[in-house]
């Protein structure tokens, strides 16, 4: 049985490069059977098949000449999608797994008005998540947040010196040893979520980072924004439907 980097076989496989089969292994959407393939350079069997989990096409929910809010799949970079939606550019990110409203504005008068209802905290967030264990009653966050980077990854953490956060999770729906929970953020820190449940021993589902089991992704929504007026909602997926 011959060996080979998980990433050249790949490549060979879908007939792509070496840089994009590395970075389809990087963003978390290539599968040996159910189990996720996490090291591309991981030598690996060269009779492999690979699976790869398709990324679901961009939706736009709502544009004008200030701002392009669109439906971000799981998957991928705030980032690459600000270049492909030159010029605009963002006015917040989620992370790479983390799917729903992301917000994109047009104009730089526009760009400052709304950083300003950030920092005022009038901009409502509301996100869903599947999250470990069982949560049966709401439960507020009100504690601060500091984030590090370590090799260009932000790992957030609670502590006393960090900034003000403060997050809300209210139970919708409880199956097996799993909980479905709304949660509303105030501030808006890196990874407040996620930090914030696994503080309380209910680490998302999805998220190996900060505790939670291996899934398929983060099982994390950003599902309504409000700011200026304005609502944008993006529908809850239907993986997150059907995670019963």
């Amino acid at each position: 049985m011959s060996k080979e980097k998980a990433y050249k076989i790949l490549a060979m496989q879908e007939g792509v490069s070496n840089s994009q089969a590395k970075s389809m292994i990087d963003r978390g959407l290539v599968y040996v059977g159910n189990k996720k393939v996490i090291i591309a350079r991981g030598e690996i069997d060269d009779k492999t098949v690979f699976r790869v989990q398709k990324v679901e096409k961009i939706k736009t929910i709502f544009e004008n000449d200030d701002i392009i809010v669109i439906d971000k799949p799981a998957y991928i970079n705030s980032d690459e999608l600000e270049r492909q939606l030159k010029p605009a550019v963002l006015l917040h990110r989620l992370d790479r797994e983390t799917s729903g409203v992301l917000m994109l504005v047009k104009n730089e008068e526009f760009r400052q008005k709304a950083i300003k209802e950030f920092k005022k905290d009038n901009v409502y967030k509301e996100y869903i998540a599947w999250v470990e264990g069982i949560i049966s009653e709401p439960v507020e966050v009100d504690k601060p947040i500091l984030t590090q980077r370590k090799n260009n990854k932000a790992y957030s953490n609670v502590s006393g010196k960090g900034k003000p956060a403060r997050s809300e999770f209210f139970p919708d729906i409880v199956s097996a040893n799993k909980t479905k929970v709304k949660c509303i953020i105030h501030h808006g820190r890196t990874h407040q979520i996620r930090t914030h449940l696994r503080y309380i021993d209910h680490p998302i589902v999805g998220d190996e980072q900060y505790g939670g089991r291996r899934a398929k992704r983060v099982m994390l929504h950003a599902h309504k924004v409000k700011i200026l007026g304005m609502e944008f909602v993006a529908p809850e997926p239907k993986v997150f439907v059907d995670f019963q």
